[in-house]
């Protein structure tokens, strides 16, 4: 039993790691401006898997088949705007790192200011409240004021 598994270890390993390295490999098209464009288009274009990372960094597998998109359409002989244009129509101004400012997408810009803006209306808030309910419970009455200077002064009070 020993034998026939060495050998299958041995012819199936070999393939496995060729397999892989295929896999990793990112298909390069045979021309270097193609590659440069796709370089330049993918660096402006968030990968939907990752979100936080644009395409051209990106490994996941939609990144992979977002960059071969580009190579088709860059040899089929579209502009940088056309194939833009394309990608927003199929995933949506979220597709790009630059989303144009428009109705849609209004929250994507306003968004974290106004989320900021919030925080700091709380944050007011709540120290205006803390800081009223500690003059509220530092507030002294008359006769509390009159045996706290008499203490002071070191003169007797009667309780």
């Amino acid at each position: 039993m020993r034998g026939p598994m060495a050998v299958l270890v041995a012819f199936v390993l070999p393939v496995s790691a060729l397999y892989a390295a295929q896999e990793q490999a990112s298909p390069l098209a045979a021309d270097p401006v193609i590659e440069s464009r796709v370089q330049k288009l993918g660096e402006e274009l968030r990968c939907l898997v990752c979100q936080n990372q644009n395409i051209a960094d990106s490994h996941a597998d939609l990144a992979l088949d977002l960059k071969q998109q580009l190579r088709e359409q860059i040899a089929a002989g579209r502009s940088d705007d056309d194939i833009k244009a394309y990608m927003v129509e199929r995933y949506g101004d979220f597709v790009l790192y630059r989303p144009p400012l428009k109705a849609t997408t209004v929250l994507l810009w306003a968004g974290p200011f106004v989320l900021l803006l919030a925080v700091v209306v709380v944050l007011l808030r709540r120290l205006r409240t803390r800081a009223a309910r500690a003059d509220a419970a530092n507030t002294l009455s008359a006769d509390e004021h009159e045996r706290a200077r008499a203490l002071l002064a070191g003169e007797e009070t009667k309780v």
